[in-house]
């Protein structure tokens, strides 16, 4: 019998659950779709010093950084004073795979037992069935919101940041979007989020009403890595922000796509090893719907024609198979390679690898194929930039400074050559 604090179900109406940010955009929508099924749901947003201490202060600095950051994050924060810490509880995702993000909750608990707060419960979020005497309970009504919430989350993401490196009026992108979520919200009360056609062509119209100036194109920036460093501010010091200010276009695939990469493994372990027999038409089904989906955007801005369109996953997947096999899949596996393939394949040339420290599978499939990539794209400049909580933030942000600089001169080249 397990010896620590379970998330029991009448515990909804009377703890407040705390997760670690990661997705800005996502968790506005995230948030209140959660609070419909009765959990309430809030994401942390502290940042700093304090953080990274209190981190450091309970995980092992060799255990990779987005562990340190998210466990940080949470007893930081409970050390706020904010929080009834009788009434708090802790939501932790688990991969259930061969990265090490399964163990964090377990990290998570030993620091509350450290802190003497064993009282609080750690629910785990997981479609594995780990952990089912302390998790939430995902209805098939919370599960297809939520599936919507991330697609129009990763739409919201796509459009953003085509628009907000050409803002006139600073901080309208943001505004525009925080009453895109508002009015989403809204009908998520109701039936109305399906209407995803809808829902789409009214994102697009506010967002092109934003006030912008594009008289001069943006080069744009790829950005990938571990899921977490890849969209957490946190994670990557605003790596975006960052290179929206120094005059660059951040391009970033939905987090969706790592839900299908996750399914895809599934198959891929079928194809390969016979696993999984008795769940494949399930996974493929669950990939095609996902997919039908992700197109009903794709159409969207599609017929508008003022926006780029975002990857085909099945694009994606394909064109990693001529750099790395669909087999090697822990961490980020193949996706990251195919993702950086697909970028450049796009025209976007640049690309910055947000590397955690201590997550051994991402420096592979990350920094270990950067050369085979060039081999074929010698024009491609790519940087990994390691993110740990040893590293000077002016080191990393000079190294993007470089990268930046070898952007701009070899869209002088181009330009000069046309």
């Amino acid at each position: 019998m397990s010896d620590y604090a379970k998330f029991l179900p009448e515990m909804k109406k009377t703890h407040r659950i705390l997760v670690p940010s990661m997705l800005p955009i996502h968790f506005k929508l995230l948030t209140p779709i959660f609070a419909k099924s009765g959990y309430q749901i809030e994401v942390l947003q502290n940042e700093g010093d304090s953080v990274r201490e209190a981190g450091l202060s309970h995980v092992h600095n060799d255990t990779c950084y987005p562990c340190l950051l998210v466990v940080g994050q949470m007893i930081d924060a409970l050390k706020s004073g904010k929080y009834d810490l009788d009434h708090t509880a802790l939501a932790m995702t688990q991969t259930a795979g061969g990265c090490r993000a399964s163990n964090y909750i377990s990290l998570l608990r030993k620091a509350l037992k450290q802190e003497g707060w064993e009282q609080i419960p750690c629910l785990s979020v997981n479609y594995a069935g780990l952990e089912k005497d302390s998790s939430m309970e995902f209805t098939l009504d919370l599960v297809l919101r939520l599936v919507y919430g991330v697609l129009y989350g990763d739409a919201l993401l796509w459009l953003k940041n085509q628009v907000k490196p050409y803002e006139t009026e600073a901080g309208a992108t943001d505004r525009t979007i925080d009453q895109i979520c508002a009015d989403l919200i809204e009908d998520f009360s109701s039936a109305r989020y399906r209407q995803s056609k809808r829902i789409y062509r009214e994102m697009i119209r506010r967002l092109k009403n934003v006030p912008q100036d594009r008289s001069q194109k943006k080069i744009r920036v790829g950005v990938v890595g571990e899921i977490y460093m890849k969209y957490s501010p946190l994670g990557n010091s605003h790596l975006e922000d960052f290179l929206i200010e120094g005059g660059f276009e951040p391009v970033l695939s939905g987090a969706m796509d790592f839900g299908l990469y996750c399914i895809q493994n599934e198959l891929v372990d079928y194809e390969y090893y016979h696993m999984h027999k008795n769940h494949r038409f399930t996974f493929g089904t669950a990939k095609k719907i996902i997919m039908a989906m992700q197109n009903v955007f794709r159409r969207e801005l599609q017929k508008d024609g003022t926006f780029y369109l975002p990857d085909n996953f099945e694009e994606v997947f394909a064109n990693g198979h001529d750099y790395i096999s669909p087999g090697v899949k822990m961490g980020e596996g193949w996706l990251l390679t195919s993702e950086v393939v697909t970028l450049i394949k796009s025209g976007v040339d640049n690309v910055i690898m947000a590397q955690p420290f201590g997550c051994l599978p991402n420096h592979i499939v990350a920094k270990g194929m950067i050369r085979k990539i060039k081999d074929q794209y010698p024009d491609a400049n790519i940087v990994a930039i390691d993110f740990d909580p040893s590293a000077s933030k002016v080191n990393q942000e000079n190294r993007i400074r470089l990268m930046m600089s070898n952007a701009r001169l070899s869209e002088e080249r181009k330009n000069d050559h046309q």
